[in-house]
């Protein structure tokens, strides 16, 4: 497929509508962006990622949990599967329609992976506290290759986008592991006065994607004993983001990266980060 196919594809589905709620909402369903060979080749690499993980994995449930959740992240380089389907598909295009940027380079993948039976839900919280990057240019992609019901989604608390930052705290102790204490402003209690936020989130079919900003507030719950949910997370960045080294290890690390990409630094800088898309001057 050539890069105006894709270009295409991207544009009937992250039309003037989807940007639009993307920038209102800081989250938004693109329906039907990927076609069923790529679910499959996606599919794959999730797979053998699981089968094979990486010294980066976590399993992110509780002993005593009748499923299992496992987490793995930054495989692109290793998995082929991945690698050709971050470069290959119209994800990259999307970015660049929601992100309204010029150029979209890829930050990580994440794969997320909760077995049949899995009650470990993934707390409210933001991405980009935890991250090492600065600026407004971003879209983190979460696509299901199985099936999602409305109660098992990912959702999100509509305009949290636009901030305040909040306390990032570890999911499975709440410990303040990166900012300060009392540094940050906490989460409010969302769970507990659920009707008292403009929640949204959607069932999900293979082929659709959820897009969101990086600090758009979002959490998911467990999964029905009959059911399975495999999740790969890409995360791009846009002509704004810059370098933000922390002092302490961010989640995912970069190990090695503060000493060659100072503060402020564009992240064209880095290789880590390669470009997947430029709009045409």
């Amino acid at each position: 497929m050539t890069p105006s196919d894709l270009d295409q594809r991207a544009a009937q589905v992250a039309d003037a509508q989807a940007i639009d709620a993307f920038a209102r909402d800081g989250a938004v369903c693109l329906r039907g962006l990927l076609n069923p060979d790529e679910v499959a080749l996606l599919r794959r690499g999730i797979d053998a990622n699981i089968a094979a993980p990486s010294p980066r994995a976590k399993v992110a449930s509780r002993p005593d949990d009748p499923g299992f959740f496992i987490e793995d992240f930054c495989c692109w380089p290793e998995n082929p599967a991945y690698r050709r389907f971050i470069f290959d598909s119209p994800l990259a295009a999307a970015a660049a329609c929601l992100m309204q940027s010029r150029s979209v380079r890829l930050y990580h993948d994440h794969m997320l992976t909760k077995e049949p039976g899995t009650r470990q839900p993934t707390p409210w919280h933001q991405d980009q506290p935890y991250y090492n990057i600065e600026g407004r240019q971003n879209v983190s992609f979460w696509i299901a290759v199985d099936p999602v019901r409305r109660h098992s989604t990912l959702e999100f608390v509509a305009g949290s986008h636009r901030g305040p930052w909040l306390m990032p705290r570890s999911f499975m102790d709440s410990q303040a592991k990166w900012f300060p204490e009392g540094s940050l402003q906490d989460l409010p209690d969302i769970e507990a006065a659920r009707e008292r936020f403009p929640i949204i989130g959607w069932a999900i079919e293979p082929g659709d994607v959820v897009a969101f900003h990086m600090l758009a507030l979002h959490a998911s719950g467990g999964v029905d004993g009959d059911t399975r949910r495999r999740v790969f997370s890409v995360r791009m960045l846009g002509d704004d983001i810059t370098h933000a080294p922390r002092p302490w290890v961010t989640s995912p690390p970069f190990p090695g990266l503060a000493e060659r990409l100072p503060a402020g630094s564009p992240m064209h800088d880095e290789a880590l980060f390669p470009l997947l898309y430029q709009t045409p001057r």
